[in-house]
């Protein structure tokens, strides 16, 4: 019954990256600001891809900053690749829950030993010591030799041997478009540590959360691949046995990704102010394909330069589409995309996937917790920039989320965007809530605070929290910074329960209208009335918590106190029709009872 009442919600989850020296001068990395620290990777790895048996050898030294103010006596690596073995957390968890990824169902228990996915640490030392470890699934647990101090500075030297998985989900070998290697979280990655201690969670199948820091990598692989992905190619040079060895410098990136087929295709854009745009996909594409490909690369400027005219300034010297993985999913400087696509299905995927620079790469919250101020986030601003690409342009770009979230309100199934990301019951819950009601959240923050205020809370949260991996009520207290109104409650209501909005028209009787509260959840409210006589009047009803009133050229009226189920007052003259917030971007649960007319 649960599944059955939980498909019928209408949802659409969009399928789902180098950096030069320092951060442009738009990007203020004042730590002090907030009173905030983050420690610090300085990643240097040599890398032997054998194309043929799909495995690697890995030299990986790692320099870690403690920059808390802890002792840190344990340290934590990602192993992400051995979730791509049979009875694996991800393996079992897509066999349990009710309604699984069709990309990884039951797939990962069919691997046979030589298609599974596996990072075999062989060796690991502290400060040239060597230390304790232990691998758990799909993280590394390390006991370290002596404790890390506040402020020290330690260097692990690790040697480990790799396989490249089948591919499932996101990474892997031969997806189904025929791309040699789509290599996503292929290498013992740091598990981040703040405030809130250690995140080294089990990859399971969301996504993931990283350390800022520096990588240098020398990938020795054949002469006939062509690489492209995160960082800059510093150098190509000839190796023995028909390999060649690549060297790439990836600064201040929380993650490094590549992907590498014979048979790519490499295109460059160049934009007149920067970046640099490239292109890799199969030249065997059939031709149609081949065109959308020739064809999105100018529309794939015009989506950067909206991004940073609307968010802020990208950083980096270049940013690269590459066909590989199993859809479409963000990486330093880059996204790997499925490329065998209908023109509309391509450039959304690049609009959604480069938008994820901004809100994953450069803001980068942590999506394991919070994945709604990313995904979410994401799909507002990805959907405005597709709108203003469109010749014709739709009155509400953000109406199918409002859609997906109401009917996800209404079902009886959703659950809190407080939820850790890999514990929702149903795997649409996740979708709708990550997705459209984190959409949501920032579309309806424009009803509440006004459209202008809005934009400008979105620049300064991208300029104030850029490289800090920035938390829910950071986007809060940045609204309150522009507008200096009490918005803590819509945080509380909208993001940490399952409150609904509901308000009704209760009656009109001659010139006096009276609303009702019905959800338990407040909020302002535009009232648009029709005379008898034919004028129409907008009215405004502050919400009293918020201790102030958004810009509006309707007649202000008194405030309305949440805990007053009922509201009454007088308009102007004799009334004929009444609706609740006409534009429809309050999310109420119930539009129904928003409209009454006199007969």
């Amino acid at each position: 019954m649960k599944r059955h009442l939980l498909y019928l919600l209408v949802f659409t989850i969009f399928l789902s990256c180098g950096a030069s020296e320092k951060p442009s001068a738009s990007i203020e990395k004042n730590n002090a600001t907030y009173g905030y620290w983050q420690q610090h990777v300085k990643y240097d790895m040599e890398i032997d891809m054998d194309v043929k048996s799909y495995q690697y050898k890995g030299k990986q030294k790692l320099v870690y900053t403690n920059n808390s103010p802890d002792v840190l006596s344990r340290v934590y690596y990602h192993l992400y690749f051995n979730a791509f073995q049979p009875g694996s957390e991800m393996d079992v968890r897509s066999r349990t829950i009710q309604d699984a990824d069709p990309r990884v169902g039951d797939r990962i228990s069919k691997l046979l030993p030589n298609e599974i996915g596996y990072i075999k640490v062989n060796s690991l030392k502290q400060n040239g010591k060597a230390i304790s470890y232990e691998t758990v699934g799909t993280v590394l647990e390390v006991t370290l030799g002596q404790p890390i101090q506040p402020g020290e500075q330690v260097t692990f030297d690790m040697l480990f041997d790799a396989q490249v998985p089948k591919q499932i989900r996101r990474s892997g070998r031969n997806n189904k478009e025929g791309v040699a290697l789509s290599m996503t979280q292929w290498y013992p990655k740091m598990a981040e540590y703040d405030d809130e201690g250690w995140h080294a969670d089990p990859y399971i199948g969301r996504e993931f959360h990283g350390v800022w820091g520096d990588f240098d990598v020398k990938l020795t692989i054949d002469n006939s691949y062509v690489v492209g992905g995160t960082g800059y190619l510093q150098s190509e040079t000839k190796s023995k046995k028909g390999k060649k060895t690549l060297h790439f410098n990836a600064p201040n990136v929380h993650d490094f990704t590549w992907a590498a087929d014979p048979d790519f295709v490499h295109d460059k854009f160049e934009m007149p102010n920067g970046p640099t745009l490239h292109f890799y996909y199969k030249k065997d594409l059939e031709p149609e394909y081949i065109e959308n490909w020739k064809k999105l690369q100018p529309d794939t400027a015009k989506l950067m330069t909206f991004f940073s005219e609307h968010v802020g300034q990208y950083p980096y010297d270049q940013y690269s589409i590459i066909q590989g993985g199993d859809g479409g999913m963000e990486y330093a400087m880059c996204t790997l995309i499925t490329g065998k696509r209908k023109y509309g299905s391509l450039l959304g995927v690049t609009a959604h996937e480069m938008a994820h620079t901004w809100f994953q790469f450069l803001l980068a919250s942590n999506e394991s917790k919070h994945e709604w101020m990313d995904e979410g986030f994401t799909v507002y601003i990805s959907n405005l920039a597709e709108n203003e690409l469109r010749e014709n342009k739709v009155e509400n770009p953000h109406s199918r989320s409002y859609t997906n979230y109401i009917g996800l309100a209404n079902s009886g199934y959703e659950q809190p965007l407080t939820t850790h990301a890999d514990r929702y019951e149903f795997n649409r819950a996740y979708g709708i809530s990550a997705y459209s009601k984190g959409e949501v959240f920032l579309a309806q923050l424009g009803y509440i605070i006004g459209e202008e205020n809005l934009k400008k809370t979105i620049k300064k949260y991208f300029k104030d929290f850029a490289f800090k991996h920035p938390k829910p009520m950071d986007i809060v207290r940045t609204a309150e910074r522009i507008t200096d109104f009490e918005l803590d409650w819509y945080l509380m209501d909208f993001g940490q329960t399952t409150n609904t909005i509901d308000y009704a028209i209760n009656s009109i009787d001659g010139k006096t209208i009276t609303l009702n509260r019905i959800g338990l959840m407040p909020m302002p409210i535009d009232l648009t009335v029709t005379y008898t006589d034919g004028s129409v009047e907008e009215f405004y009803i502050p919400l009293q918590m918020m201790r102030g009133e958004k810009p509006t050229s309707a007649t202000i009226i008194d405030d309305w106190a949440w805990a007053m189920p009922t509201y009454g007052f007088e308009a102007n003259k004799p009334v004929k029709s009444v609706e609740i917030d006409s534009s429809k971007l309050m999310a109420d649960v119930n539009r129904e009872n928003n409209t009454m007319s006199v007969n």
